[in-house]
């Protein structure tokens, strides 16, 4: 998952347009459908699940088998959660037999049918014991437990992942990308979740979510709290958008491995968090996260970001670790991540005899995804530390949310610009704005854009970096000389927060003519470095 993203959230002025904000009228919707049996200890276990466009929740969901040529109503039913996600699940008490289903969509007094798929219900060799723990199969290297991470970039051209293949070749969890602090990066996690959470249950496999953090650009505990509580607060309405934990997930965890908190326009860090503040902000997050859900999350990081850019914390000890380190073989039984040639990392799970207190290992990125019925290139791999009943313990306690847990629809936003900075057209005009829930606290999604009050000769480029949760800075470029008034204007794309406005006005002078820049001489091209070199190629 590492250097996958710009530390720093630059968006364009350009508003994307989410599924759940689109009004649904009449039979405007429709359903995907997904028929499989999931492997089971006992009787076979068929699972029907399917994702609502656009997202609609409670929408009713029936089950139809076609016998003799008729639809006959299977009296299976659910209600889509609020991301439009749905599944059903049931046990087939016969065997080898060849049957159709559909699912029949309710939105009102609005009917759809969803496409049919056709399913031989098969009995699977006797796999001993029926218990769960007898499907954890220890098929990774060194005779551990084996997972794999994904998001979007596992998903070239919308290709969809097999996971009957997956799990076939011996994968038996994946941490899926559920959420990002970045707007532009959370809408296609979103999507990609919706899809692969419940195939990959379907297919057997225990699924477990991420989020990737960024850090506030503030040397303010106070506000770095803050942040980190807005975060946690995405990732909870996130999972109860989706119905909450369920008996097949995993827990979530905290993607953080990036301490820039600004860049410069040639995407060049020139700020670093602190510390103290970036071990401050995942202790916030980690333990809203935790009180909310009822279960533990788990850090993820590598060995040096977790010595060099935080503290050691009794706090985050608590907290199972995720730990990326590649280019050491699991498959020797006495290897593990944490430990240098010569000395220890010094972290907050660090032993005295230099190794780690780690509970899942990420380590490859170079996994042969054809293998595992992933149509990228290349594919993450982890191994679990622990035996198959311990990795169950990590299933235990479902979380289901209530009315007050789910994300709100066009909640009332209030505006505030803290600074204004114009000078001269050679300079960028730069707005900071914040914006507040009618809670006080920041909002969680959304950017800001400048319109003005008259028509402009030329459109102005415009770019906005999240300072924090609720805070932006809007850069504005490509203005000619003269005065300007107009509106900042918060919009939220996700349709989560209400629109607020606030009044500018700017004078931007003439500025001194630039010197002409000398040309430029040609470099010498670099060739590609292999970024797989010396790692495990499973």
């Amino acid at each position: 998952m590492r250097n996958r993203s710009a530390p720093i959230l630059i968006l364009t002025a350009l508003l994307l347009i989410s599924t759940q904000s689109i009004p649904v009228f009449a039979a405007n919707f429709k359903s995907t459908f997904s028929l499989s049996q999931t492997p089971s200890p006992t009787e076979p276990l068929i699972t029907f699940h399917g994702v609502i466009k656009p997202a609609l929740k409670n929408a009713v969901v029936k089950i139809f088998v076609k016998l003799d040529e008729k639809w006959v109503d299977t009296r299976l039913r659910t209600n889509s959660t609020s991301s439009g996600a749905w599944k059903i699940e049931a046990n087939a008490t016969a065997l080898n037999a060849k049957v159709s289903y559909r699912a029949q969509v309710q939105v009102g007094k609005s009917t759809i049918n969803t496409p049919i798929k056709t399913l031989t219900v098969k009995q699977w060799p006797s796999i001993g014991e029926a218990d769960a723990a007898s499907l954890i199969a220890l098929a990774g290297p060194g005779g551990r437990i084996h997972g794999a991470d994904i998001s979007r970039w596992q998903h070239p051209n919308d290709k969809p992942i097999d996971f009957a293949k997956m799990y076939g070749a011996g994968i038996r969890f994946v941490m899926i990308k559920a959420s990002d602090a970045r707007d532009d990066a959370d809408i296609p996690s979103l999507k990609y979740l919706l899809i692969d959470r419940n195939a990959a249950q379907a297919a057997g496999i225990y699924t477990g979510f991420y989020h990737y953090a960024y850090l506030p650009n503030t040397a303010d505990p106070a506000l770095v709290i803050r942040d980190a509580k807005a975060q946690a607060q995405k990732v909870i309405w996130r999972l109860a958008s989706i119905g909450g934990y369920n008996t097949r997930d995993l827990t979530y965890a905290l993607d953080l491995e990036n301490n820039c908190i600004q860049m410069n326009k040639s995407k060049v860090c020139t700020k670093y968090a602190t510390r103290s503040n970036i071990t401050l902000w995942a202790e916030t997050w980690l333990a809203m996260v935790a009180e909310k859900t009822g279960r533990k999350p788990f850090l993820y990081s590598y060995s040096g970001f977790l010595e060099t850019a935080m503290n050691r914390s009794s706090i985050l000890r608590g907290y199972p670790l995720w730990m990326a380190q590649y280019a050491i073989n699991p498959a020797d039984p006495i290897a593990e991540p944490g430990r240098k040639i010569s000395g220890c990392y010094v972290n907050s799970w660090s032993t005295s005899n230099c190794t780690s207190l780690w509970q899942i290992w990420q380590y490859t990125s170079c996994g042969i995804a054809s293998k595992y019925g992933v149509p990228s290139n290349r594919l993450d791999l982890n191994v679990y530390r622990g035996d198959a009943n311990s990795f169950l313990k990590l299933a235990a306690g479902e979380w289901i949310p209530q009315v007050g847990d789910l994300l709100p629809i066009n909640e009332s936003s209030t505006m505030r610009i803290t600074a204004i900075k114009a000078t001269t057209i050679n300079k960028s005009v730069e707005v900071t704005v914040e914006v507040i829930r009618a809670t006080g606290t920041p909002v969680v999604t959304g950017t800001v854009v400048f319109r003005s009050d008259s028509e402009l000769a030329k459109k102005p480029v415009q770019t906005v970096v999240r300072d924090a949760a609720g805070v932006w800075v809007l850069s504005i470029d490509g203005l000619s000389a003269g005065s300007y008034t107009g509106k900042i204007v918060y919009v939220d794309q996700t349709g989560t927060h209400a629109q607020s406005e606030q009044m500018v006005q700017f004078i931007l002078e003439e500025g001194i003519a630039p010197s002409p820049k000398p040309s430029a001489t040609k470099k010498p091209v670099t060739p590609p470095t292999d970024g797989c070199k010396n790692q495990i190629k499973n």
